[in-house]
């Protein structure tokens, strides 16, 4: 039986969720696979914080030497994270010769054409199946599964503090604020929740998913993001009634000969399947030619969902190496023709406009010709009562170009009879 040999850089809590598995899992995988993994290394700063995994003596080390100086150690998987010492590594690693796993989504999203580039230089196997969806095998189904399919859009729910945030927001009726303090507390949301709340954590998964998806490698900065934070509860309810979710989605299409790519707060069909994804769960829905539709679906982050990930990534690079077939599968390919990215003002969506206007007559006649004049058709509009000079307004539109309603909007915020800043979320209506 063949063995791999293992080493590991970053014992956090994914690192250590990677080491428990490979020690209590090993036998398992060798008797499943024909190959068997030896946890050779690992290699963090802090070698004395107890994470809760029983380790061999000497197996635990402050010099990251020792994983990618070793010339017994063939997979390096990389559990540090972020974009400057984590790239030396797994550049230091392919420039070693050695196959590499990471989950470091924020390095493939920025610096992923560097990094292919130096797998493919040295010959060796990149594995990233943990920087999307955590233990859902969405990379896999990209490169392998659907291979032979061309992909026409993916629409996902990609992350998992978010989709937490929203679902006890609608289900106990609270702020934004009151619920990201409680996912605080409760460990699902960081002290500073910037990158989650935003939407670049999103973007960051979006850009490595489009990329696979219509072979062109793209980055965060080219995709327009718009994030939860500060969402009203209202606009929840208000959208509840109506027959929708809003979810923060990562949304990739084909359109106009290039790729729509963009990531915001959405209002979706309540009985659609991602409608139905609720807490830290992710998911994300495939639309391929010739297989159709597909949904993809499990908890996306955390450490054992991560950890079974990364495994699953040490798995095939170890068949890989035993069977002498490395580069067998590229980390990525370009492959389309596909002209870049769809300038944001020219993505086109249903729209949810939700304003506070004067309770007085004519208003409705002027609010519909200022979207006349912006070539957008309303679908249906809806007058909250209130007790007082000023009501809510929420208007549903028909499909419309973005620009068009941005158009509408800086005309809307300088009448008079629009009270506050008018509130603007997409729908995306799915199966």
């Amino acid at each position: 039986m063949k063995q791999v040999k293992i080493g590991i850089i970053g014992f956090g809590t994914v690192g250590a969720g990677v080491a428990d598995c490979l020690l209590k899992n090993g036998a398992l995988i060798a008797a499943r696979t024909g190959i068997e993994p030896v946890l050779a290394g690992i290699a963090d700063l802090d070698v004395t914080t107890d994470r809760g995994v029983k380790l061999p003596p000497g197996l635990l080390t402050a010099d990251v030497g020792r994983i990618l100086d070793n010339p017994e150690i063939d997979i390096v998987v990389e559990l540090v994270g972020g974009t400057t010492v984590a790239k030396d590594f797994i550049l230091r690693a392919f420039r070693a010769g050695k196959t590499v796993v990471t989950a470091n989504k924020a390095l493939l999203a920025k610096c992923g054409a560097e990094v292919f580039a130096a797998a493919e230089k040295s010959g060796a196997d990149l594995g990233y199946e943990a920087s999307v969806g955590g233990g859902i095998p969405i990379i896999k189904a990209l490169r392998e599964g659907l291979a032979g399919d061309r992909i026409r859009s993916l629409v996902g729910i990609l992350n998992g503090t978010c989709n937490y945030i929203l679902t006890r927001m609608e289900n106990e009726s609270a702020s934004f604020d009151d619920i990201l303090q409680a996912a605080q507390a409760a460990g699902y949301a960081e002290a500073n929740p910037a990158l989650d709340i935003d939407g670049f954590d999103t973007a960051h998964k979006a850009a490595i998913l489009a990329s696979l998806a219509f072979g062109e490698w793209f980055r965060p900065e080219q995709m327009a993001v718009e994030g939860i934070r500060g969402l009203a509860l209202q606009d929840i309810q208000y959208a509840a009634a109506l027959g929708y979710r809003i979810k923060l989605l990562a949304v990739i299409k084909e359109a106009e000969g290039k790729v729509q790519l963009r990531v915001h707060p959405a209002l979706i069909p309540t009985r659609s399947l991602l409608g139905h994804v609720s807490g830290v769960f992710n998911a994300i829905f495939v639309r391929g030619e010739p297989v159709g539709d597909t949904l993809y679906y499990g908890r996306g982050a955390g450490r054992d969902a991560t950890a079974s990930a990364v495994v699953a990534d040490i798995i095939d690079a170890g068949l890989n190496l035993a069977h002498g077939c490395r580069g067998r599968l590229p980390a990525f390919r370009p492959h389309t023709g596909c002209a870049g990215v769809l300038p944001a003002s020219e993505c086109r969506s249903r729209y949810y406009l939700r304003l506070q206007v004067s309770d007085r007559p004519g208003v409705l006649a002027l609010i519909a010709g200022v979207f006349g004049d912006s070539n957008i058709s309303i679908a249906s509009v809806t007058q909250k009562e209130a007790d007082s000079a000023v009501v809510p307004l929420v208007i549903l539109t028909h499909e419309a170009r973005e620009a068009d309603m941005q158009k509408a909007l800086a005309d809307l915020r300088g009448r008079p009879e629009v009270a506050e800043k008018p509130i603007l979320l997409r729908i995306e209506d799915l199966p």
